[in-house]
């Protein structure tokens, strides 16, 4: 039988109807229709459905809907502001992190989460915090050069 429940999801609020067993991931790009968090393996272990809960990166495939009320979501879609894209976003793209894309979102949103708490990281700090997420196209170089840039941007932002 299907929960009504209420969703923050990119500082707006969703009220849906979900079955008790499905998945955030499920629900965000099944009935909410925001598809740039991606389904890879559906067991936690690549990343690529990675949104922020409450801040924190967490693998949306692993996070049933029913525990997401009354968190704030944000996913790929809500990190640019307006039709500014964050720094990440920007970085990823200068520096060729992009690669495919499919990996892109669960890396920007883990590498948020964790610049938030770290804003002058090492090559083998983020290193470690992208550790969780997975990509098939590179040697992760261009994704670390990515964060390391967003990084300064982001440090030189609060400065100003």
């Amino acid at each position: 039988m299907k929960k009504m429940i209420t969703l923050k999801i990119n500082q707006e609020t969703f009220e849906i109807a979900v079955d008790p067993h499905r998945t955030l991931l499920e629900v965000i790009r099944e009935q909410l229709n925001l598809t740039g968090t991606h389904k890879g393996c559906d067991e936690g272990e690549c990343g690529a459905c990675t949104v922020l809960m409450d801040g924190k990166p967490v693998t949306s495939c692993l996070v049933l809907a029913l525990e997401a009320e009354g968190k704030e979501i944000t996913t790929i879609e809500g990190l640019a502001e307006g039709e500014s894209l964050h720094p990440l976003q920007e970085s990823f793209v200068n520096k060729g992190g992009i690669q495919c894309g499919f990996c892109t979102p669960g890396m920007i949103l883990t590498a948020k989460g964790f610049l938030d708490e770290n804003s002058d990281p090492t090559p083998e700090e983020v290193k470690k915090a992208l550790s969780g997420n997975l990509c098939r196209c590179t040697g992760y170089t261009q994704i670390i050069e990515s964060v390391l840039e967003a990084a300064k941007e982001l440090r030189e932002r609060r400065i100003k």
